[in-house]
């Protein structure tokens, strides 16, 4: 930089010549330089406080926005943080086939205490036992004095009761957020749901599971994050869950019955429409298991998938099939029903005498134990076996349930001829009354295996074929006379063409030593329409008595069978099934003349 000097040679020079004082000269200049060098150091002072002033500006600027932001979020207490694994409260909701819920979550909160922190333990106890009288106010009051610095005392309160303890105001009392696992259609469904319950629990989570039914068979879809909350979708329609739940509890307390089962499931697919025992419960409210006595008499005993039976009558159709479908027996093949047919010391009757002779057809339409014995010998118990294991009768049925391993199959210790005789009719091997619906769906849609499935829409890999559909055919047809001409008459339901099958089995006594003489487990299994099945049914009731006659009557004929009519009659509509009008003979009908 280039200063200017202090006393220039050309302006001394020039004040000499006019008389002035050169000293002035250099004030002067020195005076400017002063205020230059000051004027330099205040812009760069007010340059640096220009500076200093932004960044308060925009440091108080962050601490205002984060403080309204504060002031507006809702007060929260501060939590200490878990170093363990997150506890996941969230739960899919469960649907059915339309989309209308069956089990869904509602928030809630729980109540527990530190003890330490109440000012007057003795009234917070004697408030809570009038918010919740199944409280005990002693108990209450040892456990806010002992040592204790934590205590649960209500998992799970509905709004009502959480304002009412928090008018107690004593600050040891404190509330934890909850997620609750509810069923808005109550016992509908209930064996199918199944449950749910807490597992791993926090103060500010818990974690909801399932202890049955479905509930517990997808319990890691339902609480998987990776599924965003989609619904588990099953193939039941509560309308018609319901309908069939309401008929069946009628007909279960006309019949004085000790428990009932029934199913409706689509025949090509398997897919459950509907599917309930009785008696059943409240999954919102889920009864304990029983400690003694038979697990029949549990409400939470699912009939339908644990329930292992000698069914009786409705097995003849299987055995029909199989003799037509190794081309032993036509449909009007005459069959010798002479009876008493003996084998060793065993005899084997039929409820009526029928006869010398029936054809195969008439064998199931009279229901002939002798003519099924027959017609099993001719293809013998090792064929016999392997075509019901083709059917899915010697295995645990593969629905989707908990429960669903437990309804194994009982087989005869030694598959002999005589098993082979009884199994024919019904007797001799148990097997769930899903296992029957199953077998009733393959022989329904033509002869391809059904496995029965709880899921909608689900992908499934393409079935075997257990029987022609020239023998599917025929079966049905039988099944249809056994409704229109036969032992099922009742179940006639106008414009729907049901065909079905009868089964009343004496019940075997518990510890062995025989049957019972007068307890029975009557069903009827069938199909609608019957020239082209859309839906299989089964309905079964144990130790029904119908009592509106002269003598009590117990054969499925007059229990199982007007129930299972009934039930056709109020479900089939919901379906979507149109009746039918079924053309009538035409003899004796002559053209009017012009």
């Amino acid at each position: 930089m280039i200063r200017r000097p202090l006393r220039p040679l050309a302006r001394i020079l020039k004040a000499r010549d006019h008389g002035e004082n050169p000293d002035a000269i250099e004030r002067e200049n020195l005076r400017l330089r002063h205020e230059e060098v000051r004027d330099r150091a205040r812009s760069r002072a007010e340059g640096r406080l220009l500076v200093l002033g932004g960044f308060f500006f925009i440091a108080f600027s962050a601490i205002a926005l984060k403080m309204g932001g504060m002031a507006g979020a809702p007060a929260e207490e501060p939590r200490a943080a878990d170093s363990g694994n997150p506890i996941i409260a969230q739960r899919a909701d469960i649907a059915d086939r339309k989309g209308r819920i069956l089990a869904t979550n509602l928030d809630t909160y729980a109540l527990y205490a530190q003890p330490p922190q109440m000012i007057d333990p003795a009234r917070s106890a004697a408030e809570l036992v009038r918010i919740f009288p199944e409280l005990d106010e002693q108990e209450l009051l040892e456990d806010f004095a002992g040592p204790r610095k934590f205590l649960w005392i209500r998992k799970q309160i509905s709004p009502e009761q959480r304002q009412a303890v928090h008018d107690i105001g004593d600050p040891g009392l404190l509330f934890g957020p909850r997620e609750m696992r509810i069923y808005p259609n109550g016992p509908i469904a209930s064996h199918i749901l199944g449950g749910a319950s807490y597992g791993r629990e926090g103060v500010s989570s818990a974690e909801v599971i399932g202890v049955a039914g479905v509930e517990r068979r997808f319990d890691a879809y339902l609480r998987d994050p990776a599924n965003e909350g989609a619904p588990l979708q099953l193939s039941l329609d509560l309308t018609v869950q319901s309908a069939v739940e309401e008929v069946l509890l009628g007909g279960m307390n006309l019949l004085n019955a000790r428990g009932a089962a029934a199913v409706l499931m689509e025949a090509k697919t398997g897919e459950i429409v509907a599917m309930a025992s009785l008696p059943d419960f409240d999954p919102n409210n889920r009864p304990r298991p029983l400690i003694k006595g038979s697990p029949a008499d549990s409400p939470l005993f699912n009939r339908m998938v644990q329930g292992v039976y000698e069914l009786g009558s409705v097995f003849k159709i299987f055995t029909v099939a199989q003799g037509l479908e190794m081309g032993l027996i036509q449909p009007s093949t005459m069959i010798d029903t002479k009876g008493p047919m003996t084998w060793g010391r065993f005899r084997i009757r039929d409820f009526h005498d029928y006869g010398p002779q029936l054809s195969a057809t008439d064998v199931i339409v009279e229901s002939s134990n002798i003519g099924t014995s027959r017609i099993a010998l001719m293809f013998g118990a090792e064929k016999q076996r392997e075509f019901l294991g083709r059917l899915g009768m010697l295995e645990p049925t593969e629905v989707e349930m908990v429960e669903a391993p437990t309804g194994k199959p009982l087989l005869p210790a030694q598959w002999s001829e005589i098993s082979t005789m009884t199994i024919s009719y019904g007797h001799g091997l148990s097997v769930t009354p899903l296992h029957l619906a199953a077998g009733y769906a393959t022989l329904a849609n033509g002869g391809i295996k059904v496995t029965p499935t709880l899921l909608h829409n689900a992908n499934r890999a393409p079935a075997e074929r257990v029987v022609s559909e020239q023998t599917a055919a025929a079966t049905r047809a039988m099944l249809r006379a056994v409704v229109s001409r036969g032992t099922a008459s009742l179940g006639d339901v106008e414009g729907y063409e049901v065909g079905g099958k009868t089964g009343t089995a004496d019940k075997p006594k518990e510890n062995g030593g025989g049957y019972y003489k007068d307890k029975v487990i009557s069903t009827f299994a069938g199909m609608f329409p019957a020239t082209d099945p859309e839906y299989v049914f089964v309905v079964t009731f144990d130790e029904p008595v119908e009592t509106t006659g002269s003598i009590p009557r117990r054969t499925a004929g007059w229990t199982a069978v007007p129930v299972a009519s009934e039930m056709i009659r109020r479900t089939a509509p919901l379906l979507g099934l149109r009746p039918q009008v079924e053309g009538a003979p035409i003899e004796g009908i002559s053209l009017a003349a012009n």
